[in-house]
Parts: C-alpha cells; sequence; structure tokens
C-alpha cells in the first residue's frame, strides 16, 4: 500500500485523535484517515453526479 505524508494543523490532529484508540471508533490514525478520505469521495462523486459531471 503506497504512503501518503501529509501536514496538517495541529488542532485537526488533537480532533482526530480524541477519536482514536481503545472502546473509540478508530484504531489507528490511518484508518481514520482512510475512512474520512473515502466518505469525502464518496460525497464528491454525489455532487458531482447531481450536476451531471459524472459518468455512470
Amino acid at each position: 500500500m503506497p504512503k501518503v505524508s501529509v501536514d496538517i494543523p495541529q488542532e485537526l490532529l488533537d480532533d482526530l485523535n480524541r477519536h482514536i484508540g481503545d472502546n473509540k471508533k478508530f484504531i489507528t490514525q490511518a484508518d481514520a484517515i482512510r475512512t474520512a478520505l473515502r466518505k469525502l469521495l464518496d460525497q464528491m462523486d454525489d455532487i458531482d453526479r447531481r450536476h451531471g459531471r459524472l459518468e455512470e
């Protein structure tokens, strides 16, 4: 799996980390970021579909 490096503001990282760990939604930062990216791309596809910019 390719690796990607990104710089993000500390506040965003702190917020992300509140959702990671035992008894929380995500096990790792990578898992949380992958899930967020998938959701964002799905939302962008929905928007493009509504505007006729996405071929099925």
